[in-house]
């Protein structure tokens, strides 16, 4: 069967929520974070879900803590990757509570940015990090995240991208948005968290914004991203008049 051929087994995940009665400490972090102070229930577009929002906001937080609920290595990588290099996840996985479609998920990746250099590193002492032509540690950055996107990944399986354009030109951007399209169509889920304009533009996705009033949901054009980028763009000059007080 070709990799991108359709067969759609998915969605494979449906909603998080938050068990408030399961919280020992509610001033403890992330639980003192607006977004989960007034989470509930979040639901999952069946195909690609966008995190949004400032830093700090907490969207890293709960794509880390929806990770480790589907038996993911907090750090990264697959659910056959267990190693720590440091433990600073929070507790907030404990409790979360997930409705998931009936059967065994397929397949399943956690990409961090700021952690895929050791993700890369142990998957090298596996023996499995030879995707591509040469080892992740032989590549760019840029270059290792692509071959992860289009060598590890498949049709059938839930993926969780924390900032996956840090590495990624415009360009390369373009491209991965190709890759996701394909593996969409052919049965994949996203939940990626992003500050990518290019990236949250993907058709018919759910873009959920962060914010000081929880969780909402956000139309593209709507988002800060987009309006500050395209007024960047549309007048560097006046943006610079503007951030410089002349």
């Amino acid at each position: 069967m070709a990799k991108h051929e359709s067969h759609r087994r998915g969605p494979y995940l449906l909603d998080l929520q938050l068990m408030r009665e399961w919280i020992r400490d509610p001033s403890e972090f992330p639980f003192q974070l607006p977004v989960i102070k007034n989470l509930t229930t979040l639901a999952f577009h069946p195909q690609v879900t966008f995190f949004v929002g400032e830093n700090g906001s907490g969207k890293s937080t709960l794509l880390e803590a929806l990770a480790i609920k589907l038996g993911l290595n907090p750090e990264g990588g697959s659910r056959n990757i267990k190693f720590a290099t440091r433990e600073t996840h929070s507790q907030l996985h404990y409790v979360l509570r997930l409705a998931q479609t009936l059967g065994t998920l397929p397949d399943a990746y956690f990409l961090r940015a700021e952690s895929f250099y050791n993700v890369a590193t142990e998957m090298e002492k596996l023996g499995v990090a030879d995707y591509g032509d040469k080892p992740f540690h032989e590549q760019s950055h840029g270059e290792a995240f692509f071959t992860l996107f289009d060598d590890r990944f498949n049709n059938e399986g839930i993926y969780l991208l924390d900032e996956p354009e840090a590495a990624l030109s415009p360009a390369r951007q373009l491209g991965f948005l190709v890759l996701l399209h394909e593996y969409v169509e052919a049965g994949a889920q996203f939940v990626i968290a992003t500050h990518s304009p290019i990236l949250m533009a993907y058709p018919q996705a759910r873009i959920l914004h962060f914010g000081a009033d929880g969780i909402r949901a956000q139309a593209y054009k709507e988002t800060e991203h987009y309006r500050i980028t395209r007024g960047f763009l549309e007048s560097p000059e006046r943006s610079f008049r503007e951030l410089f007080g002349e």
